[in-house]
């Protein structure tokens, strides 16, 4: 009896692996270049191999990178409680509503270079915003594979204001309109910041355009989560903007949230957490972008097609160093919890920082 009810068993268990087998199957596309696993997705090979050439400079992790990614962020967040809005490209539909608000300035630029893509592909504003900015994300080196899913319908309203958060917002109200959004937890929260590894400001200090907000702006790393916890300087001849704390680095620019949360009991030690632990950011940040990039969405009517997205570059990500002349008795440290790591520093003169060359 033992015997027939395994033997059962494992019949029962091989059909169903063959079904799977058998679901997932792919199909050859009509490209004739490409399989995916739904037919749905196929489309989007055409609209990869684009915006890559077009709007990514052949690749780059460049300005266009940053500002697409950004764009995937201020659309997403831009929910109401009462469901209203997310991640539905209503930032670009209802530019002239949207960009008006004080939060969405200057993300009219890219939103314009991105116009001409959506008009002629077969693709919603929301996912074609959410799909460049995955794509664009994997043109950095250290950067993780971001999930992508196909499927969110055209938006019908614009977002309502004050849903985007802004640096100069306290930690209190940061946590709590991701939490309103999306139930993000605080860790979440960290988890999402960093973005700011391969992002730059154009409009928090205008003077400086293209100021980035790390020394390694071209790589997906943990170097902004160190650099952020380092005593500020103010550097002859400059004057902090709302928003803005001035960084150890001349060049690099600091947000007033940035370093509030990586000073706040409440996310002070997950901050401190992430550096040097390359594996975690990947890792948390990954899932933390994947709910973010759904927001308002059922994911299961939702098509998975991330495997569109490309690979990251295959390169080992350089540890997290101080800057030159800098080290650990040059740390704010706020965790209560965890000893900050020592790290080595860099060789050489004071570090200064170039701005993010625009395209």
């Amino acid at each position: 009896m033992a015997f027939k009810q395994l033997a059962t068993a494992l019949y029962i268990a091989l059909s169903f692996s063959v079904a799977q087998a058998a679901i997932t199957k792919r199909v050859a596309c009509p490209d004739g270049k490409n399989t995916a696993t739904n037919a749905a997705c196929c489309a989007l090979f055409a609209i990869r191999d684009d915006i890559q050439e077009n709007l990514f400079d052949g690749g780059q992790c460049g300005e266009e990178v940053h500002e697409s990614f950004r764009l995937t962020f201020h659309d997403a967040i831009g929910i109401g409680s009462n469901g209203g809005g997310g991640a539905d490209g209503s930032i670009a539909v209802f530019e002239a509503i949207e960009t008006a608000f004080h939060a969405n300035n200057g993300v009219d630029e890219i939103i314009d270079e991105q116009k001409p893509f959506i008009a002629r592909h077969n693709i919603t504003p929301g996912d074609f915003i959410q799909f460049a900015g995955a794509v664009g994300v994997s043109n950095c080196p250290g950067a993780p594979r971001l999930d992508f899913f196909l499927g969110r319908p055209n938006p019908v309203a614009p977002a309502p204001d004050k849903t985007v958060p802004e640096p100069f917002d306290s930690v209190t109200s940061i946590l709590a309109r991701f939490k309103d959004a999306g139930n993000f937890s605080p860790e979440e929260v960290v988890a999402l910041l960093g973005s700011h590894t391969i992002a730059a400001a154009d409009h928090v200090d205008p003077t400086i355009p293209g100021t980035p907000f790390d020394s390694t702006p071209e790589v997906f790393d943990t170097q902004v989560f160190l650099e952020v916890q380092l005593r500020g300087t103010l550097f002859p001849g400059t004057a902090g903007n709302q928003g803005e704390v001035q960084s150890p680095l001349r060049g690099e620019i600091r947000l007033q949230s940035d370093h509030d949360l990586a000073r706040d009991q409440r996310t002070a030690c997950e901050w401190q957490s992430f550096v040097n632990n390359q594996a975690k950011l990947q890792r948390n940040f990954k899932a933390a972008f994947k709910k973010l990039s759904i927001l308002g969405h059922d994911e299961r009517r939702l098509i998975d097609c991330s495997e569109v997205i490309p690979e990251p570059p295959n390169v080992k990500v350089k540890p997290a160093t101080f800057p030159a002349g800098l080290s650990n008795k040059d740390v704010e440290q706020a965790c209560r919890a965890t000893p900050f790591p020592t790290l080595p520093t860099d060789p050489g003169p004071s570090t200064s920082v170039a701005p993010v060359p625009p395209s």
